[in-house]
């Protein structure tokens, strides 16, 4: 198994079907959790209410993970910082079928693909710091929220270029 901060002991609840175990865990990330457009930084305290339960096949592990993501708003480029709040629930097996199965190793389990799994797939794709969020101006990149009223002339299609000569020769 590996060396990972989420590894969590179920020594108590190997092979004791309907015996149950809740806790609270804090950790402070050893590394960050996504990559995209928002993620939760290495260092960031991570809160994590679980409930281990023992059953037939393994140990159920059902939680709910606390934290906040840092970003910035795809509309106008300011920080922002995203409460992060997520249930997961994951079986470890104690002989997986696959694979893919997690699995009770060395009498623990190790939450970190659930974790991050969750707290990953809840993190927006495009963060907003509001619904209504105007972003930036396209062509200056003025902030929109700061000077609602931001106009620019109406630009000139190419395909008239040449008629605006006249007009400039005109005046």
């Amino acid at each position: 198994m590996s060396k990972s901060q989420f590894v969590v002991s179920v020594h108590d609840l190997i092979n004791k079907p309907g015996n149950m175990r809740e806790t609270e865990l804090d950790f402070h990330l050893d590394e960050p959790l996504g990559d995209g457009a928002a993620s939760v930084a290495k260092g960031v305290l991570l809160e994590l209410d679980l409930r281990l339960e023992s059953v037939h096949e393994g140990i159920l592990a059902t939680g709910k993970v606390f934290t906040n993501a840092t970003s910035e708003c795809s509309r106008c480029l300011d920080p922002i910082k995203l409460p992060v709040e997520v249930d997961f629930q994951e079986l470890f097996t104690y002989s997986g079928s696959s694979e893919d199965d997690l699995k009770v190793q060395d009498d623990s389990i190790d939450l970190d693909p659930a974790i991050r799994d969750a707290v990953v797939l809840s993190l927006p794709f495009q963060p907003v710091c509001n619904p209504d969020c105007l972003g930036l101006c396209a062509e200056c990149g003025v902030k929109l929220a700061d000077d609602p009223d931001h106009a620019h002339e109406v630009a000139i299609d190419s395909r008239w270029s040449e008629l605006q000569k006249f007009q400039n020769k005109k005046d």
